[in-house]
C-alpha cells in the first residue's frame, strides 16, 4: 500500500489516478509528478516499487505544498478576507457564493436546502 503526504492512495488505480486523492493534487500536476519520476502512468498503485514511492514522494515534499499546509494556507486567506471586510470576505461569512454567480434561481450548494418562507405564494389577482 503507497501513502503518500499522509494519504492511503487506491491500491486497484492507476497512479496518475491514484495521486488524485493527494489534496492539491490534480490531473495534471499528477502527470507532471510522474514524468519527473519517470513512472509509468499506467502502473496500479499496487504494482509500484519501494524506489517508485520514494521518488514520487520526494518530488511531492520537495515541489507542493499538499494536504494540511495546503488547506491551512487555504484557510489563512479566506480570514484575511473576512477580517478585512472585502466584498469576498461577506459572502465567505455569510456563505454564499463567492465568484459572482447567481442566486435568486441555483446556489443551493452553497446556500443549503431550501427554507419555506411563509407569505411567499403569487396572489392571483381577482377582477
Amino acid at each position: 500500500m503507497a501513502r503518500l503526504a499522509g494519504v492511503d492512495l487506491p491500491k486497484n488505480k492507476r497512479v496518475e489516478i491514484g495521486l488524485r486523492y493527494i489534496y492539491g493534487i490534480g490531473p495534471t500536476a499528477s502527470r507532471v509528478i510522474l514524468e519527473k519520476a519517470k513512472v509509468d502512468p499506467n502502473t496500479k498503485v499496487s504494482d509500484l516499487t519501494e524506489g517508485e514511492v520514494g521518488q514520487i514522494r520526494e518530488i511531492i515534499e520537495r515541489e507542493y505544498e499538499v494536504e494540511g499546509e495546503l488547506r491551512r494556507k487555504v484557510n489563512r486567506n479566506i480570514k484575511r478576507l473576512i477580517e478585512i471586510g472585502s466584498y469576498r470576505g461577506i459572502r465567505h461569512r455569510r456563505g454564499l457564493p463567492v465568484r459572482g454567480q447567481r442566486t435568486k434561481t441555483n446556489a443551493r450548494t452553497k446556500r443549503g436546502a431550501r427554507k419555506t418562507v411563509a407569505g411567499r405564494r403569487r396572489t392571483v389577482s381577482k377582477k
